[in-house]
């Protein structure tokens, strides 16, 4: 399975945080290849900057490799399919998100249950 890590997901998995259930780390290490969006990382350097979470866009980019994750560009194909999905959740980011799941197609590993009403390429952990 391709997996492509929501933004909490990716920040919980190289922070080493108890918030990412064993369930959805053996998902992780277990995945076929694991993607973190180029969207994640412009989402942490625009509310880093913001000061609504406190995170090194430098130092994240750099784990993006280091764990073995593979960092999946932003295309216009994406963001076309944005715009076709239904607005059951307003936030740009995670919409994107959905938009690149379903375009590579890959299953999005997310803790926002909201999203599960897309597509079932999401896994709400």
């Amino acid at each position: 399975m391709r997996l492509l890590l929501d933004t909490h997901v990716f920040l919980w998995a190289v922070s080493g945080s108890a918030l990412l259930k064993p369930a959805a780390r053996r998902a992780i290490e277990s995945a076929e290849q694991a993607y973190v969006s180029a969207a994640s990382l412009w989402e942490v350097a625009i509310k880093a900057r913001l000061g609504k979470i406190k995170a090194d866009p430098d130092e994240l980019l750099a784990a993006i490799d280091a764990s073995g994750f593979v960092e999946l560009p932003v295309t216009a194909t994406h963001a076309v399919a944005e715009a076709r999905l239904p607005l059951h959740h307003q936030d740009p980011f995670d919409r994107l998100l959905i938009a690149q799941s379903i375009c590579e197609p890959l299953r999005l590993l997310t803790a926002d249950a909201v999203l599960g009403q897309y597509s079932d390429v999401v896994i709400v952990i």
